[in-house]
């Protein structure tokens, strides 16, 4: 709805609340595209950085993987 208002009616005032709703989702993209290579890499060597990469942007602390 506000990028509707933001692009028909020239609203800037929900300007930077669009800007942090797209980051979010181009975050939430990515988080699934590396989910997805830490499952489906055609080598083990590449499912284990992509499932690295994935737990560290995650936030989980190394001592809690396996």
């Amino acid at each position: 709805m506000q990028l509707l208002r933001f692009h028909l009616m020239e609203d800037e005032s929900c300007e930077k609340e669009i800007k942090k709703e797209l980051e979010k989702k181009l975050d939430r993209m990515v988080m699934r595209d590396l989910f997805g290579k830490s499952k489906t890499a055609p080598t083990e060597e590449e499912r284990e950085q992509a499932r690295k990469e994935y737990l560290d942007r995650r936030g989980v602390p190394e001592s809690f993987r396996w």
